[in-house]
């Protein structure tokens, strides 16, 4: 168990959070969210001891061990991929290089000999016959095959030193498991891998994650980190979300009935009680939750960004006619004769592990690159919006401010106009006046969904549009992609939005496309089998 007394965290006069005095108990799992900048990472790195607090303190149970996801790969870029991960277990790891160092002694004596047994004692216990087993069984689950296991780290790929760092994580399952952003990098079969595993994990685990349906699945707690403070509230990021919406509405109707209000409070509490009441974790949630009273419940300060789904001209029945499309990337083929067609209405969702893949599909039909082989053709009644996974050329160099910026999109260039559209992605005042090649990830996507706004485009195609936005601004996105009236190309790691904003999956499976003719949903169940 892990707990915090008095936590709080400034920087200069900005204050992060104070009075901060949560326990984390065994069995559960609780998610971190919050808006950008709100603290969500500096906090785990508190708990993590990466990080001090500017006051109180964090107690860790006697005995107990802890366990953090790394972000840096180049710390192990000399080790192998088996040795990487059983390092996630340092004091195994320590008895390990002190037995062969004993061992390797061309004097050893006596007295090494006794050490040498005490060591080996305890390795056994610590299962460290098993070690190399129990790291290949999770590399495995991760899709790092034998092959990779005796490879040094800085022979992977960057998407399979993720997964790397991932397993020497959960290697030796510890008492307290920290996970920041564990979801990122990592393809759907490993994703729903991971999900299996930490439903399953016995101890504690801490994540951040901008990923609702993880939450949503392994989550048993929320942290909310707002008003500059830091509360705990039972259930998943859904009873959170909608627990929050309805504590808003009750408290904005001053006019509603304390008998109607108590009504729908405990009519809401019993239906997701008894949802709750299925998790694997937390048993206990049931009781919990018929304690809760409507002061308990959470009102964020947080704002939604307002995206509009609007198409200036409703396209025809022939959106996208694909041929042979054939292209190559540093000598490996990544498109292999794809060929399919779109027509008006169909959001498509466009899946596989191999990330360049999806990435060059769209760039070639966004004109950004040339295929090797084969064509396309857009239907003379299409109009394209295109959000990239690479955002920079669009802001690189650009030192004029936002309203400028957006101004060079806009067929109205005045000032209200552009400020409109700016105000509804949450730029207003000052925020306006910021320059362009200065803005943060998430601030980029913003300014990006302003662009396709005002194109008012009837086929978005769209590679990784929640990338670097909060779960405030990815519900919105959600929604806006839910209710869009015309055609879509997705291409998204999210698996809610996979699963409500698409109806027909495209696989890219070793340069081929494979074109399912299902839901995300159907696909799922179809893969599982």
């Amino acid at each position: 168990m892990i707990s915090t007394h008095n936590i709080g965290m400034f920087f200069g006069n900005r204050k992060l959070f104070q009075n901060v005095n949560i326990k984390f108990v065994d069995g559960n799992c609780y998610g971190i969210i919050g808006a950008n900048g709100a603290g969500k990472s500096t906090f785990l790195k508190i708990l993590a001891g990466e990080q001090e607090a500017s006051e109180g303190d964090v107690e860790m149970s006697p005995g107990q061990t802890l366990s953090v996801l790394k972000q840096d790969q180049f710390q192990f870029q000399e080790e192998t991929v088996l040795q990487t991960v059983m390092m996630g277990h340092e004091r195994l790891h320590a008895i390990m290089n002190e037995k062969d160092a004993l061992y390797a002694k061309p004097d050893f004596s006596d007295e090494d000999g006794s050490r040498a047994a005490e060591l080996e004692s305890e390795f056994a216990t610590l299962g460290g016959w098993e070690a190399e087993t129990d790291a290949a069984t999770l590399l495995n689950g991760l899709g790092i095959g034998e092959a990779l296991l005796t490879k040094k780290l800085k022979e992977l790929k960057d998407s399979e030193k993720v997964k790397v760092l991932l397993a020497q994580a959960l290697f030796g399952k510890p008492n307290n498991l920290l996970l920041d952003e564990p979801t990122n990098h990592l393809d759907d079969k490993s994703i729903r891998w991971l999900e299996e595993y930490l439903l399953d994990f016995e101890n504690t685990v801490i994540v951040i994650s901008h990923d609702r349906h993880f939450l949503n699945k392994i989550c048993t707690h929320m942290v909310d980190i707002d008003f500059s403070k830091a509360s705990v509230y039972v259930g998943n990021y859904d009873f959170w979300l909608q627990s929050s919406q309805l504590a808003m509405e009750l408290r904005s109707n001053n006019n509603k009935k304390k008998e109607e209000k108590a009504k729908d409070l405990e009519t809401f509490i019993q239906r997701f009680s008894a949802n709750a009441s299925k998790s694997r974790q937390a048993t206990s949630r049931r009781k919990q939750l018929e304690k809760l009273t409507l002061d308990e419940l959470p009102v964020s300060t947080r704002k939604r960004p307002n995206i509009l789904s609007q198409q200036k001209r409703e396209a025809g029945e022939m959106l996208l006619d694909v041929q042979g499309l054939t292209k190559t990337l540093n000598g490996e083929k990544v498109l292999d004769h794809v060929s399919f067609s779109l027509r008006k209405g169909e959001k498509a969702l466009f899946v596989g592990n191999s990330e360049i893949a999806k990435t060059t599909l769209f760039q070639i039909l966004m004109g950004e690159l040339k295929a090797d082989s084969g064509e396309y053709k857009w239907g003379i009644t299409t109009s394209q919006a295109y959000m990239p996974k690479d955002h920079n050329p669009f802001f690189e160099g650009k030192m004029m401010n936002l309203i400028d910026w957006l101004r060079e999109y806009s067929e109205d260039k005045s000032e209200n106009f552009i400020r409109s559209f700016l105000g509804r992605m949450l730029f207003s005042g000052e925020e306006t006046l910021k320059s362009a090649n200065v803005l943060s990830g998430g601030e980029k996507v913003r300014c990006l969904l302003a662009k396709m706004m005002l194109q008012g485009p009837n086929v978005l195609v769209m590679d990784g549009p929640t990338n670097h936005l909060d779960l405030e601004s990815i519900t919105s996105l959600n929604t806006a992609l839910t209710t869009f009236p015309g055609t879509i190309l997705l291409a998204t790691h999210d698996q809610y939005l996979a699963e409500t904003a698409s109806n027909r999956v495209l696989e890219l499976k070793n340069a081929k496309l494979i074109d399912h003719q299902m839901g995300y949903v159907e696909y799922l169940q179809s893969t599982e089998g």
